[in-house]
């Protein structure tokens, strides 16, 4: 009986070789969790922490079920903090009452890094940087919040209040509020989202003409479009520098709405017709600050479908291939679109998310994928779960490395051993996760081959399966910049 249970384990492992072959050894694979109007955790305010927590684990279990790598957490949706801050609020959308701490107290963000990196995933810090008072007319601000204490830095367009973005006051804000969450938390990663200068609203000024007069210089006065993209740029360079002088090894992503500039306005445009877009409505230059290096990776929100005639999925992804100025790029891919009763047929199956990402592997530039959003997966819309666990991501990845941050290289794992069924070594200082390798007793050891990848892990030891007795072993160390290294010893089984 126990050589049949080997042979088909055997037998198993050749499939899944098989199947593996076409996948990347490193892809970027992500899920927005938006706690923004309570989209996808908590399910509803005012839940109890023991609710709280296992809804996360929830949703934390499924992904990494799914093949996922890496989790982007909104922690500051709306001027107020799933975190303990000194300087904002508790989120309503937490305990149902702006600046109420949970009880009994626990730090959610904390909880989420530390549950992500037990399951060997990453955890980037999700921030809306000008955002300050979602749908105001509704909202119960606490009294210490900033738009109370600070009136004059805000300003209200259509349902919600911002920070004025043309004040200078604004960006040291931001930047302070970002440098707190880099500084006392073990995130993986800054991340903002499209919201910058807010989307238009048909036949509404954004009323910042005062603060042109004030603060345009060179600008004005008849340079109002400039003004506002320059004072994005500089928000977004403070918040780089911010984060780099603390920690000089952690990315800074944007996702932008996924059109930059349309062709018929700008050579240099995709081939779409989008009714908004970066560049000139929501004032974000984002490849001044892929060029400049402002910026560690971009992930354009491209939910359309392949074949939208005014913004082609197909078409927008392979001119952000183009654009990405060599940094690592994540395709924003809309899994909250798929809706059997979608006006959209292609949005009828989920088989239109897969083709998005097999056209994403043809793309050079293109690294991976951030997926909205997580509820898409514990909902398991139209089977999406199943295909991507048995169609697009069978085998364990590696997360890209960044190429505007120095490579940390870690010493290879010493003293690789077998005790009792499992597989152990010694921990190396400051490696986030190890990556174990399994080899037939007459192949070469050779770190490229993603089948050979068994398992990605944040313990300094593996408890092998019954069947997995007669191979080789080698283990490498990933550093805090995702970069490998070498190869421990070889164990021969």
């Amino acid at each position: 009986m126990k050589k049949i249970i080997a042979i088909s384990i055997l037998i198993l492992m050749s499939l899944v070789v098989f199947a593996k072959k076409k996948s990347p050894k490193r892809e970027m694979r992500a899920v927005w969790i938006a706690t923004v109007d309570n989209i996808d955790w908590p399910s509803k305010p005012g839940l109890s922490v023991e609710e709280q927590r296992k809804e996360l684990i929830a949703h934390l279990d499924q992904h990494k079920k799914n093949g996922m790598n890496t989790v982007i957490f909104q922690v500051r949706p709306a001027t107020d903090a799933f975190y303990k801050s000194a300087y904002e609020p508790w989120s309503q959308w937490l305990t149902g009452e702006q600046g109420k701490a949970p009880e009994p107290f626990y730090d959610p963000l904390q909880f989420a890094v530390e549950e992500c990196h037990k399951r060997a995933m990453e955890l980037h810090a999700w921030m809306n940087p000008y955002r300050a008072v979602f749908l105001y007319k509704d909202a119960k601000t606490d009294p210490n919040h900033i738009t109370n204490t600070r009136p004059e830095l805000f300003l209200t367009y259509g349902k919600h209040k911002y920070f004025n973005p043309g004040l200078p006051e604004t960006r040291d804000y931001v930047s302070k509020i970002v440098g707190d969450v880099v500084r006392r938390y073990d995130v993986d990663a800054i991340h903002f989202d499209d919201y910058f200068y807010p989307y238009k609203i048909k036949d509404e000024a954004f009323p910042d003409s005062e603060s042109f007069v004030k603060h345009g210089g060179e600008f004005y006065p008849d340079r109002i479009d400039d003004w506002r993209r320059e004072n994005v740029n500089l928000v977004i360079k403070q918040i780089n520098d911010t984060i780099k002088s603390i920690k000089p090894w952690m990315p800074f992503g944007i996702s932008p709405f996924g059109v930059w500039r349309n062709k018929n306005v700008d050579k240099s445009g995709s081939r779409t017709q989008a009714g908004q877009t970066n560049y000139d409505d929501l004032y974000a230059d984002v490849l001044l600050w892929l060029k400049n290096d402002w910026i560690d990776y971009v992930a354009p929100q491209i939910y359309w479908h392949i074949g939208k005639k005014v913004a082609n999925y197909k078409v927008i992804a392979k001119w952000w291939n183009k654009n990405s100025y060599g940094k690592p790029c994540y395709v924003g891919q809309g899994a909250y679109r798929l809706d059997s009763e979608s006006r959209v047929k292609a949005w009828h199956n989920s088989d239109e998310i897969i083709r998005q990402l097999e056209l994403n592997r043809k793309l050079k530039q293109i690294s991976g994928s951030m997926f909205f959003s997580s509820k898409s997966f514990t909902n398991n819309l139209l089977g999406i779960n199943e295909k991507l666990q048995s169609q697009i991501y069978q085998n364990t990845t590696l997360i890209p490395e960044c190429n505007t941050i120095a490579p940390i290289v870690l010493p290879a794992p010493a003293n690789l051993l077998l005790r009792n069924g499992k597989l152990e070594w010694e921990s190396v200082k400051d490696a986030k996760c190890y990556v174990v390798y399994a080899f037939d007793k007459n192949e070469r050891v050779r770190l490229d081959k993603v089948d050979s990848i068994l398992s990605i892990t944040a313990r300094p030891y593996l408890n092998l399966k019954y069947g997995l007795e007669n191979y080789k072993y080698v283990v490498t160390a990933i550093s805090r910049t995702n970069a490998e290294s070498e190869a421990s010893q070889v164990l021969n089984l």
